[in-house]
């Protein structure tokens, strides 16, 4: 802190002191009345970077995009009111994609609390159901056990949001007594799974004829080492391995043994593995509905392997049959201790390869329009060694990124995956680049999608973030689109954007580069031009408008039943 600050004299010093504490350097966030002790004891402290966003709820994803591309806590300080509850669609997207974040919220004066004062609002209560953990400071002598107790919460087990809401008289009041030193949140010692179950799950790997590993979000979130231990046993074991949408990156795209995203717009060859797999190994997955499909026909013949942090995640919609509980880890060394390889997995590659052979992600390029896939696969290709980190918004263009976009590391894929939040990408980009200041950030978005936090294009250029926004601009809320096309018999009910700003004046005025292309033969220049400019650049790509995103497994039906194109449908009976 400042010179004024070196020892925390109140509530609000004491706050910025625990951060710094424990190695925070960055917080996004919107100052406002309930919170301004807060925000003068931030004013003049070098070491702790604010990032002044221009609503709350991108602060969050800001802080989401942070946390996800570094492995370490996002955190956000907003104002009581309009402020903490504008918090509440973010900490629900790091609630369900297990991001730590620690929001902390100013409130009005404890005496205040309950008298309906102006902008108070029961932050407990509306945080409750969208945060891990949350607690109100009513002592300034308090604030430093709190914090600390929060942070480990958010990063702790399985991760996610935490918030702590501070009054604003407790962050005027002066310290009582000398603050001690911080409570030691450690992390927790890695215990060896028990023996029997490790035993027990080499057995099945042995045994199988038909294996698939299964790599989820948790695999991220555990870190670096852990996706690189799992890349090691899929490798060892010689059997294919296939990621969730939030698993990208886990294993290497590359990989001849990696078939892809698997669920409702992954690969027929990942979702027909699953289908006829004989054992799914399951790690940092929690068998989403989106992945699953209909339940009774999941992997109808497959014994599972479950290694989850989340106790509750394990046997919550599959039984395992062998479950690792805990960090994946020390299941992951124990595992590669062990005997993995099937004798002879030949047979089950060469059925695999027959589905591969069907390129489900195939597309007829078309010279007169620019098609979606194509606008993917020529991103692809211009991003092709550069280990750029890309974020995404939701809907079409996330599901065509996912397939098109090719991952080597984890931490380059920022996306919402369980609350599916439009409006996530772009400031989850800023954040990302805050913290990689050197990389290459690219956001891919949709005409809807981008319009939900537009204003976040403010926050890149006041922060000199160089974020590259690459829009799939179609005209519709795509997805929707494609649902009413295919489900409900083509009825489109206000799923059309009229009157889309012009996007390229738009971005210019806030302070971007900004071009628009509408001819195939102008990609690939576009893109080179938006990727190497020095600054934050908006490409906005009219594409084809009324295109459709396959694979599909339509909602209720198996993996055996998978969707190629409009009127085409492969049906793999069970073997």
């Amino acid at each position: 802190m400042s010179a004024t600050h070196a020892t925390p004299c109140n509530g609000a010093q004491s706050l910025i002191a625990t951060l710094l504490a424990l190695g925070v350097d960055t917080v996004f966030g919107y100052p406002g009345g309930a919170v301004l002790p807060l925000y003068d004891a931030l004013h003049g402290e070098p070491r702790l970077r604010h990032v002044l966003v221009r609503h709350e709820q991108a602060a969050v994803h800001a802080a989401e995009g942070y946390a996800r591309s570094t492995g370490r806590l996002g955190v956000v300080f907003v104002t009581s009111g309009p402020g903490m509850s504008n918090t509440t669609t973010g900490l629900l997207d790091a609630l369900c994609d297990s991001v730590p974040v620690l929001c902390v919220s100013g409130q009005v004066a404890t005496s205040a609390i309950g008298t309906d004062a102006f902008q108070e609002c029961d932050a407990l209560g509306i945080s409750g159901p969208v945060t891990k953990w949350n607690a109100q400071v009513r002592a300034a002598d308090d604030v430093a056990a709190v914090v600390a107790e929060a942070c480990a919460r958010a990063m702790g087990g399985r991760p996610g949001p935490v918030l702590v809401d501070l009054p604003k008289d407790v962050q005027l009041a002066p310290l009582l007594r000398p603050q001690a030193a911080l409570p030691m949140h450690g992390a927790i010692a890695e215990e060896p799974p028990a023996g029997d179950s490790i035993d027990a799950a080499l057995a099945l790997l042995r045994q199988a004829r038909h294996p698939v590993f299964y790599g989820g979000g948790g695999l991220i979130n555990a870190g670096p080492a852990a996706c690189e231990l799992f890349t090691q046993l899929v490798r060892r074991s010689g059997a294919p391995c296939t990621l969730t949408l939030l698993g990208l990156g886990a294993f290497p795209a590359s990989d001849p043994q990696f078939l892809g995203m698997l669920g409702m717009h992954g690969t027929l060859e990942a979702n027909l593995a699953m289908h006829h797999a004989d054992l799914v190994v399951c790690v940092g997955a929690r068998f989403d509905d989106r992945v699953t499909g209909r339940l009774d026909g999941f992997c109808p013949g497959a014994k599972v392997i479950h290694l989850d942090i989340d106790s509750r995640s394990i046997h919550k919609v599959v039984r395992a049959d062998v479950a690792l509980r805990g960090d994946c880890l020390p299941s992951l060394r124990a595992l590669l201790a062990g005997r993995v390889a099937a004798p002879d997995l030949g047979p089950w590659w060469a059925r695999i390869e027959r589905w591969r052979a069907q390129h489900s992600l195939s597309f007829e390029d078309e010279r007169d329009r620019i098609l979606p896939q194509a606008l993917m696969s020529r991103l692809q290709a211009a991003l092709a060694g550069r280990d750029a980190i890309v974020s995404t918004d939701v809907g079409q263009h996330q599901m065509w990124a996912a397939q098109h976009l090719r991952f080597e590391r984890p931490q380059r894929w920022l996306t919402s995956g369980g609350a599916g939040t439009m409006g996530y990408g772009l400031p989850a980009a800023i954040g990302a680049q805050i913290a990689h200041p050197d990389k290459l950030v690219v956001c891919v978005s949709g005409d809807a999608s981008v319009l939900m936090n537009i204003q976040e294009l403010s926050t890149a250029v006041q922060h000199r973030t160089p974020v590259k926004l690459v829009l799939s601009n179609n005209g519709y809320m795509g997805m929707v689109r494609q649902w009413q096309e295919l489900i409900h018999g083509g009825r489109y009910s206000h799923s059309y954007t009229e009157a889309l700003p012009d996007f390229v004046a738009l971005a210019r005025a806030f302070g971007w580069q900004a071009q628009r292309v509408s001819e195939r033969g102008q990609l690939d220049a576009a893109l080179r031009t938006c990727l190497q400019a020095e600054g934050p650049y908006f490409l906005d790509v009219a594409v084809a408008a009324q295109e459709n995103c396959f694979p599909m497994i339509p909602a209720g039906a198996s993996h055996a039943e998978v969707w190629l194109g409009k009127g085409r449908v492969y049906r793999e009976l069970q073997a």
